[in-house]
């Protein structure tokens, strides 16, 4: 569609699927509203002059708002889509401010805020909020060419559903989790204690299984219709993408290829995480939280979930799909994909921040014609600042963390060889956010690098 279409056929073309856009949510939120009211649950928020204001008629005035805007989007006229845009200092502004520093940071402290704030945040109301919002901006940003570029690839189209659903189930998941711990508070039992009734196999189980399949074959032929299938050109060994990109699911593997070899983005790093799967139920003590949602109970084991899946891999999907442009660059959101942007960066090894920058002084190297184990210790002792610095991370803060009282009381349920593995666990997942801000705001590029070997960290 980019670069393709001059900016009026652009508005037009985007202008119908926008006005079918605002129809279908005046109808989602028209529906809640009906919901709300035919089974009682619409609460009273205010009076005005004696009118009743309730929760059912805020979603239909809601709904009424969306359906103004729909003929707006219909028409493709510019000044009326212009109503229904983002204004343009907001989208260069929140380009401006963009940056992989800011996009990490800010994911990383809203999960924080959602965390703290996960009573307010799980209530049906506030969640149905979001999600307007959400949705709001959507439409509202797909004014915008270079927006609507990506995110209507079909290629990308289905991630923006799996971000919507991710959203939906993970709020779903804290809800119940909520509701239980207050339970629990109150000396109840949990939700799912309530829910053991049990269905056969046949026929319950299989006949909706087959309802599901009907349903979802059905959806993926209109799917197919819709949307054209994203293939591109036949491969050539000369002419390669502008950026290549893996499929979606390994997008997190290719950006953690930013900060490391490939024999540690692609084969440790992910053997790490099997590893650490495989190791969970042998240095899990806790028996609290089975069978049920809580958050109160596992609090520990949540929050690190939280942070590996949706921090460090679910953020990175999106960076990958969304925000990683030609030559692997970072953009906004409503930046344009300029393939003649260049970024320079001038990377720099540990060891040359400690001998060049702070000893003012050449990195050891070996004399010509020295002997292997010469020149061996030569690089031990060049890369010495980052292989001490690695030691000390695995093997040194493991027991200094047990001077705290939350870690000294883990040590002291879990036994020395668990609670190392366990913490060696979390520190090599925290190892990749501390690399990712040190190469974003000093261009750090590894703690120990040895390319004779092809041995780089």
């Amino acid at each position: 569609m980019h670069g393709h279409v001059s900016e009026e056929e652009f508005l037009h073309h985007i202008g119908g699927f926008l006005g079918y856009y605002y129809v279908a949510l005046a109808v989602m939120n028209g529906v809640a509203a009906l919901y709300l009211w035919q089974t009682g649950q619409s609460r009273l928020l205010l009076k005005l002059r004696k009118f009743p204001v309730s929760t059912a008629l805020v979603w239909l005035s809601v709904a009424v708002a969306y359906l103004v805007m729909s003929p707006l989007a219909f028409s493709g006229n510019k000044a009326s889509l212009g109503l229904v845009s983002l204004p343009a200092f907001l989208r260069e502004g929140f380009d401006a401010i963009m940056g992989p520093v800011v996009y990490s940071v800010g994911s990383l402290l809203l999960l924080v805020g959602m965390y703290v704030g996960r009573n307010f945040f799980v209530k049906p109301w506030v969640a149905w909020t979001g999600l307007n919002l959400s949705l709001l901006v959507m439409g509202f940003s797909m004014t915008d060419m270079d927006f609507a570029s990506i995110v209507t690839k079909p290629d990308n189209v289905p991630i923006v559903g799996l971000v919507f659903l991710l959203g939906f189930f993970t709020w779903l998941a804290s809800y119940r989790a909520v509701i239980n711990d207050e339970r629990t508070a109150r000396g109840e039992l949990p939700l799912e204690a309530l829910e053991s009734e049990k269905v056969l196999t046949w026929p319950d189980l299989v006949y909706t299984e087959l309802i599901c399949m009907v349903a979802l074959t059905a959806f993926l032929v209109l799917w197919a219709l819709a949307l054209q299938a994203p293939l591109e050109e036949p491969a050539s060994a000369v002419k390669t993408p502008n950026p290549s990109k893996a499929p979606w699911y390994f997008l997190g593997l290719q950006e953690m290829l930013v900060y490391y070899d490939p024999w540690m983005a692609g084969v440790a790093l992910p053997g790490t995480v099997v590893v650490g799967l495989m190791a969970i139920p042998y240095i899990d003590f806790n028996k609290k939280g089975m069978g049920y949602y809580t958050i109160n109970e596992r609090k520990f084991a949540y929050l690190t979930f939280q942070f590996g899946f949706l921090v460090l891999w679910i953020t990175l999907i999106v960076m990958g799909t969304f925000l990683r442009g030609p030559n692997w660059n970072f953009f906004g959101f409503y930046e344009k994909w300029d393939t003649h942007k260049v970024e320079a960066l001038n990377n720099i090894d540990l060891s040359m921040f400690f001998w060049i920058d702070l000893l003012q002084m050449p990195r050891p190297a070996a004399p010509e014609g020295s002997s292997l184990l010469v020149k061996i210790a030569y690089i031990m002792l060049r890369e010495s600042p980052g292989i001490i610095l690695v030691f000390l991370y695995f093997a040194a803060l493991p027991p200094a963390m047990a001077v705290l009282p939350f870690f000294r009381d883990l040590f002291i349920k879990m036994g020395f060889i668990r609670y190392m593995v366990m913490t060696n666990l979390l520190l090599s997942m925290l190892l990749l956010p501390i690399k990712m801000v040190l190469r974003w705001s000093i261009n750090l590029k590894y703690f120990v690098a040895i390319p004779e070997y092809l041995l780089n960290f």
